[in-house]
């Protein structure tokens, strides 16, 4: 027997381990950038990012509890509903899914007998899957998607901190943007082989997206910086 591994089957921590690393990345790097190019002095810029990643890795682990909780009582809701349905009136229920199994191919005959099979033995799990699409392996963890946003987020929002250690002069802005790109990139390679994809298409939406931030950013540093001075 051969085994499959599926990408499918760590979707949920994957998406949020990747969210949280890109805007780890992409809004310390865009803070330190900014308040470098405007001027502010070394313990300044290392305040502000130490404070982003902090401030940032709380958020997304609240944001994404919040976000995925919602999801789940959706899902609770929808399961109390099936319930329903199948106590009020089986017969509708098994002519339901005898249509889904047609419309996917099957004939009616055939169709038939599958659904009154997968409905004795297990009725409200063959419905949750095949109806609405519910199944263990999508189900919405909530801790499990914080712990993983909030852990990524502070490795990425660190990679950028850290240069500041490594440039303190004038160029700290391009330097800290350069080398933000490249977290990017390996970051885009990595998700895509995390989820069995392509690595091209990742690698540039992921370092377009995070430059174009970053250039916002120093130039409204550099602007303000300039007024202000």
């Amino acid at each position: 027997m051969h085994e499959e591994t599926h990408a499918v089957t760590r979707i949920g921590w994957l998406r949020a381990a990747i969210l949280g690393a890109n805007d780890g990345i992409v809004s310390t790097a865009s803070l330190i950038a900014g308040v470098a190019a405007a001027g502010a002095s070394e313990a300044s810029i290392l305040i502000t990012g130490s404070a982003g990643l902090v401030a940032g890795a709380m958020s997304m682990a609240a944001g994404e509890y919040v976000s995925v909780s919602s999801q789940g009582d959706a899902e609770k809701a929808d399961v109390e509903l099936e319930k329903r349905h199948l106590a009020a009136d089986p017969a509708f229920e098994l002519e339901e899914l005898t249509q889904i199994y047609q419309a996917r191919g099957l004939d009616r005959a055939l169709a038939e007998k599958v659904a009154a099979q997968l409905t004795a033995h297990d009725a409200l799990d063959t419905h949750l899957r095949d109806e609405l699409g519910m199944t263990e392996m999508m189900a919405a963890r909530p801790v499990q998607a914080a712990a993983a946003s909030a852990a990524s987020f502070s490795v990425g929002a660190a990679l950028p901190l850290a240069t500041v250690l490594v440039d303190r002069g004038d160029s700290l802005p391009f330097t800290v943007a350069a080398a933000s790109l490249v977290f990017l990139a390996i970051l885009g390679a990595l998700g895509a082989w995390a989820g069995n994809a392509p690595m091209l298409r990742p690698v540039v939406r992921v370092t377009f997206w995070g430059a174009l931030a970053m250039a916002a950013t120093i130039a409204i540093g550099s602007l303000l910086g300039t007024t202000v001075g």
